[in-house]
């Protein structure tokens, strides 16, 4: 039984059994799923429950007589039905959260966070002007991207890595858009590459609906603020890189970022080699040192490759 399972029951639980009255072990465990000796675990802890101050007459009070008799009675916890009160920071908060929100959501939801926003700044008594700005890319594109996931079908993207790098079509199977760091994303299934695969929305010039259906493909890898962190293949490497280079910083997750008089020093995780070679090519001679060595090795040798069979096709002209 996780924490989080039993937090999300506890905090149906104080309602219904404020609401019920005095109920049976028995009965009550069966409505919420558990066993009763589950149930009373939950029970105890609802003991260290209560208001801030965590005075005896602030905690909740569960009766121990009648619950060794099989039957629950809670008291001392009418605090719970007093309406909420939020901070001004608490409020705001929540104000740019559903802001952030707001920017992604689908035609079903957008009404509510709509109305949850205006709630919210009507209770506050006073104006709340937030501005939130995130990289969500083209209306028109997310509407497409949106229909798409709720169809369940293959749409082909076309996509812009960067200014200056190869524009890509990968054909996808979209499952939702997320945002992170004030950018919007798009995770999805790679058709090409079997494989989770995500996208930055302002990069996604173009939608095209392919009419194919998308598979049951599971649940895409996780992409919050610790995604990189959890992965057991992720390595740290340094970067020292010349000014110009700097861009790298706001494109990509670093764990430090630190200016020298030779450019930028940064410190990155990285899970795909493959991803680490590639930008090691396109810098070229703006990278200055790479530590560990190693994590070098592959990328000279890519580079030796491609101008040897430069070198090999000119040769033949």
């Amino acid at each position: 039984m996780t924490s989080n399972a039993q937090v999300a029951r506890l905090l149906a639980l104080v309602p219904y059994l404020q609401q019920a009255g005095a109920v049976d072990l028995a009965k009550t465990a069966e409505q919420f799923s558990v066993t009763p000796g589950q149930l009373v675990k939950d029970l105890n802890v609802l003991w260290f429950c209560g208001l801030p101050q965590g005075l005896p007459d602030d905690l909740i009070e569960v009766d121990q007589d009648a619950l060794a008799q099989g039957e629950i009675r809670l008291s001392n916890a009418d605090f719970l039905s007093r309406p909420m009160r939020f901070t001004p920071d608490e409020a705001m908060s929540l104000v740019v959260a559903l802001e952030a929100v707001a920017e992604l959501a689908d035609p079903s939801s957008a009404a509510a966070v709509a109305s949850a926003l205006d709630k919210l700044t009507k209770a506050q008594g006073q104006s709340v002007q937030v501005i939130v700005s995130a990289a969500a890319g083209d209306a028109d594109i997310r509407e497409s991207l949106l229909a798409a996931i709720a169809q369940q079908t293959v749409v082909r993207l076309t996509y812009d890595r960067q200014l200056g790098s190869a524009t890509s079509y990968p054909e996808v199977e979209p499952v939702r858009l997320i945002t992170r760091d004030g950018f919007a994303y798009l995770q999805a299934w790679s058709l090409e590459r079997a494989a989770w695969r995500t996208y930055r929305l302002d990069r996604i010039a173009a939608v095209e609906a392919t009419g194919q259906p998308a598979q049951e493909r599971g649940v895409p890898e996780r992409f919050d603020s610790g995604w990189l962190e959890s992965r057991p293949d992720a390595a740290e490497v340094e970067l020292e890189v010349s000014p110009e280079a700097g861009w790298v910083a706001e494109y990509y997750p670093v764990r430090s970022a630190v200016r020298t008089e030779h450019g930028w020093v940064l410190r990155l995780l990285v899970a795909d080699p493959r991803w680490l070679n590639g930008l090691l090519l396109r810098l070229g001679d703006q990278v200055l040192r790479v530590s560990p060595e190693a994590a070098l090795d592959a990328a000279r040798h890519i580079a030796h490759e491609t101008l040897a069979a430069y070198e090999g096709k000119r040769s033949h002209r």
